[in-house]
């Protein structure tokens, strides 16, 4: 169960929220309700309770009715700042120069609800960067480098028909979304005589959970 002092915090955030959706109407503000660090780090608890409460959800535990989140707000922030490379990285030729830069990347994003599923992938890719790295140019490649491992892996490990599990992932980059009802998914499942037991509906539910946090990973970046 959520405790009374967390319950006190998510109220008294989700008023920030609200209040800086309102001001953000007005063209001389800009943002400046708490310092920028200090934000990231309250909407970092915020997600990490919202995340607390909907694992609490999903075991079919009692959700006490009067917690409300403001993580449509949230998200109204984040449609405005890409999941690009130019959103993570500062304007350095060498991004190791200085430590508070990897502070400031962490922290943006562990606040952001969009970031958090790409975490490893960027710390990952702090972890290659020195003084030649070239930012832009790197990241993609290591991104785009680091999704094909990823997926030939999923496919290998599932035992998934490859052509048909790229034509749907493609399509659910185009559109947005991946699709886990209808026939698409069926269509990239192996035979059931692979699954051992024959006990197809755990195989689909276990491939769309790692095809989610798949989906999830990349969106936005390819």
């Amino acid at each position: 169960m959520v405790r009374e002092r967390d319950k006190d915090f998510i109220s008294l955030f989700g008023a920030v929220l609200r209040l800086r959706n309102i001001l953000t109407a007005f063209d001389g503000f800009h943002g400046e309700i708490l310092s920028v660090r200090d934000f990231q780090d309250y909407q970092s608890v915020y997600i990490d309770l919202y995340g607390a409460s909907e694992r609490q959800a999903c075991r079919q535990e009692k959700i006490n009715d009067d917690i409300i989140f403001e993580i449509e707000l949230i998200r109204q922030v984040e449609r405005s700042i890409s999941t690009t490379s130019s959103c993570l990285w500062p304007n350095t030729t060498n991004p190791t120069a200085n430590k508070s830069i990897l502070v400031s990347i962490t922290k943006a994003v562990n606040s952001s609800i969009q970031l958090r599923s790409k975490k490893e992938l960027i710390e990952h890719f702090i972890e290659t960067v020195n003084a030649s790295t070239n930012v832009d140019e790197d990241w993609r490649k290591f991104v785009r480098e680091q999704k094909e491992t990823d997926l030939d892996a999923i496919i290998g490990e599932e035992k998934l028909k490859k052509e048909e599990t790229r034509k749907f992932l493609n399509n659910s980059f185009r559109d947005g979304t991946l699709k886990t009802t209808g026939t698409d998914i069926d269509k990239i499942l192996p035979p059931a005589s692979r699954f051992g037991g024959g006990n197809r509906a755990a195989k689909k539910q276990s491939v769309i959970a790692r095809l989610m946090q798949f989906f999830e990973k990349y969106f936005g970046l390819v």
